[in-house]
């Protein structure tokens, strides 16, 4: 990678919204925003001749989100079905992932919708319980997992629909949560290589697109500063957890997120690359974030410090091998550091940038005393406000 290690920047959605432009919010403000011109004309006229040629149309999918099939076929636990039973108040409808969309059978169907679109791609995940029930190659592979994303990745390449594959989509397995708490602990990097490394050997003939992970920002802030995701990690004070600590964890889980997201990228260039010839990332998601007050130094500041603590956290170590300096210097010894070596390989560890973008913030200033509620939230010294929203869909 000459230059920059950002060769390609894919901007990833979903199927229900696979080529659309949505406008949301206020409506009069919306309306003003699009200088008069109505929704549906907009809608109407934005369409594949919008795009560059060569663009991928695609739609995408999360593997504890869409398969079902929780206990069937030899499937461990996640940590999501844990959640979603001991923590049935965290979920707005009680439900769970036991069925689904039940993707796991109806798959065929979705594909041949997929190419009824006209679609060029498919993005989903494999969960890591159903290839490795026990999350540890020493604990078996599932044959019938292996089957199944066989079968998948088959029947895309049949219809002409080109797999992108995801590596984590937060369902880490439980048995990994139990053995020694998950991502807290630096042993999980081990064992991610390892599966890894099993999804590369088994399936990278027809797979050349990989993500390591998806938004690992939401697997540590939701799961580990809020608590509102598995494996629903807070400090107390925060009012609905039981175990956490908002102050640390958070930062804990993302550095060993990203050194898994660095063992397998490794592995990847060094044992399959140069054969599979396919290419391999990391799916983040980020906001925008403008000053509340647009001629207030401070404010602009605290943009610049949202955007550091939302999108630089994990694409400066991924580029530079660092954490951003703001961060650095707002969360101290609280943030763990690379060590040399770590820092030379995360260092331009992808062969593209994938970008979730959902809106765009307000930031203000906001000085705070660090005490006995220390948090994520409060170490960015910014308060985040929205009023309406201007959503692009791809």
């Amino acid at each position: 990678m000459a230059g920059s290690p950002f060769v390609s920047v894919f901007l990833f959605g979903y199927l229900a919204a696979a080529a659309g432009l949505f406008i949301t919010g206020n409506a009069e403000a919306a309306a003003a925003a699009a200088d008069g011109v109505h929704r549906q004309h907009i809608t109407s006229s934005f369409n594949r001749s919008s795009f560059p040629k060569g663009f991928i149309f695609g739609a995408g999918s999360a593997a504890y989100q869409s398969e079902g099939a929780a206990h069937m076929d030899g499937r461990g636990a996640s940590v999501w079905d844990n959640f979603t039973r001991e923590h049935r108040d965290k979920i707005w409808d009680h439900s769970n992932g036991d069925v689904a969309d039940d993707f796991y059978h109806r798959y065929a169907e979705d594909i041949k919708l997929m190419k009824k679109m006209g679609l060029d791609s498919f993005r989903f995940s494999i969960s890591w319980p159903r290839l490795l029930p026990k999350g540890k190659l020493s604990g078996g592979v599932n044959p019938l997992g292996v089957k199944f994303y066989n079968r998948l990745i088959d029947d895309l390449l049949v219809n002409g629909i080109k797999p992108f594959v995801t590596l984590f989509h937060w369902d880490l397995p439980q048995a990994l949560e139990d053995e020694y708490s998950g991502f807290l602990s630096s042993k999980v990097v081990d064992d991610f290589r390892d599966y890894a490394d099993l999804s590369f050997k088994l399936f990278g003939d027809r797979v050349k697109k990989w993500c390591t992970l998806n938004e690992p920002y939401s697997y540590s802030i939701n799961g580990y500063n809020g608590g509102s995701f598995a494996p629903g990690h807070c400090s107390r004070y925060m009012g609905n957890c039981t175990v956490g600590n908002s102050a640390t964890e958070p930062y804990t889980v993302a550095h060993n997120l990203l050194l898994s997201h660095a063992a397998a990228v490794r592995l990847y260039k060094s044992k399959y690359q140069p054969t599979q010839k396919g290419e391999i990332g990391v799916t983040i998601v980020t906001n925008w974030f403008v000053p509340k007050s647009p001629k207030s130094a401070a404010d602009k500041e605290a943009a610049g410090r949202a955007i550091d603590f939302f999108f630089g956290w994990y694409v400066s170590p991924i580029t530079y091998g660092e954490y951003p300096a703001s961060m650095r210097r707002l969360v101290g010894d609280r943030l763990p550091k690379f060590t040399p070596e770590q820092s030379r390989m995360l260092r331009g560890s992808l062969d593209f940038l994938g970008v979730n973008y959902y809106t765009t913030n307000f930031a203000a200033h906001n000085p705070v005393l660090h005490g006995a509620n220390t948090s994520y939230n409060a170490d960015s010294q910014t308060i985040l406000t929205s009023t309406y929203t201007y959503l692009l869909h791809i």
